[in-house]
């Protein structure tokens, strides 16, 4: 069995330590000619057709401790697999070891102190399963399969964001695989730099198997959904958007989109393919309060669809799942905006009119609220002046079809890039990303993060991702 060093060397593994290997663990040892081996290997993003030498399904964190160790001792590459959604890929590499937790989908709730503890395989569904029986959440994402480690780590941000703040700012703690292979836990009390680290920046300092959320309570019932338009009607949408959002109590979180009506049952056959604007709304309090909220959204106009209705809050949180299918290409750019004008609609509506394909979308999420309250060095995500997510999310179904969706995302972004803050989300960044765009998105902690590196990972064997090096210290020597 070939496989890859670190370094970007070939080697050989023998069969007898490859059968060492499989005596430790509890999950299965996957080689490329096994006919389980294609499934945890491919990704959401079809994009992304990488082949790991090795794939570990782990079942446990005693099996994510001696495939650590298994790759220092042998030097190989390390990759780590959790809901495997990440747009750049980061979850499979070349020649690699890939840890694939997914089998990891364990979530218990304590109900009194309000906390969940959940493994670092489980999607956003799960959680909120396990969750919602006791009429709690934490904040998550918008599709329900995305993994909860990559979101986490990045930062994360949904329809709670704007009462409760990213979904890093809503975890107490977390056990960590080390570079070493030890266990260890980190939060403000125990390995507090690691703590810090892990809360925005990435998984690059070792591998996460399981995080402690705050729960709130929310639902089992809220008032969300979406209401729509024809396209022609988007700049009074927009200014309906933008005047609605400025005035929003932190229960209500907007989302406008445009795009390509879907083939949905909701809206009418004959509109079907053609281009439409959206506006998404989700109230996590009080049902009544929230439908005197989404009252001038439902009464706007001639819509020609509405689902924005009562409903549970589980399910709301799979509401765009099918907009998001694994196996179609993603490539999105995005900036973090301080605020909604006119001139940006003007920009997003231009280039909702030259979308290339009948699954992508123009769309801005609303975020301002909790996140704003927090220092900038809280924790690494930082980027707390940002109010609102531009997204230029291109997905389309064939590989010819690559360099025309790419071109028109990249396009979108240097017209809308204008009305950034500067700062850019970590997790939607593809694989293109310069270091520039790890400066926009991590800016000041960079320098510190550098540094925790260097104590957690000083020879870089998680790296398989956003990457920071370890600082480099001695004489003369600044960060890496």
């Amino acid at each position: 069995m070939r496989a890859i060093t670190l370094e970007g060397r070939e080697i050989d593994l023998t069969p007898e330590v490859l059968n060492g290997l499989q005596a430790q663990l509890q999950g299965p040892l996957l080689m490329p000619d096994d006919p389980d081996y294609e499934a945890p290997r491919r990704l959401w993003n079809a994009m992304i057709d990488r082949r790991p030498a090795l794939v570990a399904r782990c079942l446990g964190v005693a099996d994510v401790m001696a495939c650590v160790r298994f790759a220092r001792e042998h030097d190989l590459l390390l990759c780590i697999k959790g809901g495997g959604h990440n747009i750049a890929g980061l979850a499979v590499a070349d020649g690699a070891l890939m840890l694939d937790l997914s089998l990891m989908r364990g979530v218990w709730v304590d109900r009194d102190r309000r906390v969940a503890h959940a493994q670092a395989g489980c999607v956003l569904g799960d959680v909120d399963r396990e969750t919602q029986v006791h009429g709690l959440a934490t904040v998550l994402g918008f599709i329900s399969t995305t993994g909860i480690a990559g979101l986490t780590l990045g930062g994360g941000f949904g329809y709670l964001t704007r009462r409760w703040g990213y979904t890093t700012d809503n975890v107490l703690g977390m056990d960590v695989v080390t570079a070493d292979g030890q266990l260890v836990h980190a939060s403000a009390e125990e390995n507090p730099d690691l703590f810090w680290a892990l809360r925005g920046g990435g998984g690059n300092f070792g591998v996460v198997t399981g995080f402690d959320y705050r729960l709130y309570p929310v639902g089992p019932e809220v008032v969300g959904g979406v209401v729509a338009w024809p396209a022609s009607e988007a700049p009074a949408v927009l200014e309906l958007y933008r005047r609605l959002a400025e005035e929003a109590p932190p229960e209500l979180t907007l989302v406008a989109l445009m795009r390509p009506a879907p083939p949905a049952p909701w809206l009418p056959k004959e509109y079907h393919g053609e281009p439409i604007v959206a506006l998404l709304a989700c109230h996590s309090g009080d049902p009544e309060a929230g439908e005197a909220a989404v009252a001038p959204i439902k009464g706007f106009g001639e819509p020609i669809g509405d689902v924005l209705v009562r409903r549970p809050y589980a399910q709301m949180q799979k509401l765009l799942d099918a907009t998001q299918p694994k196996g179609r290409r993603y490539y999105w750019k995005s900036e973090y905006l301080p605020g909604i004008e006119p001139a940006l609609c003007e920009k997003a509506i231009e280039h909702a009119g030259r979308i290339r394909s009948p699954h992508s979308a123009v769309i801005l999420f609303q975020l301002g609220g909790a996140l704003n309250q927090l220092d900038n060095d809280h924790s690494p995500v930082g980027n707390r002046d940002a109010r609102y997510v531009f997204n230029a999310g291109g997905a389309w179904e064939q590989p010819e079809d690559d360099e025309a969706n790419i071109a028109w995302a990249r396009e979108a972004w240097q017209d809308l890039k204008a009305f950034s803050t500067g700062g850019a989300y970590i997790n939607f960044q593809t694989e293109d990303e310069g270091p520039e765009r790890m400066e926009a998105a991590l800016g000041p902690a960079l320098e510190r993060l550098a540094e925790i590196k260097h104590r957690w990972d000083p020879d870089n064997r998680f790296r398989v991702n956003r990457n920071i090096p370890p600082a480099r210290t001695g004489p003369g020597q600044g960060n890496a």
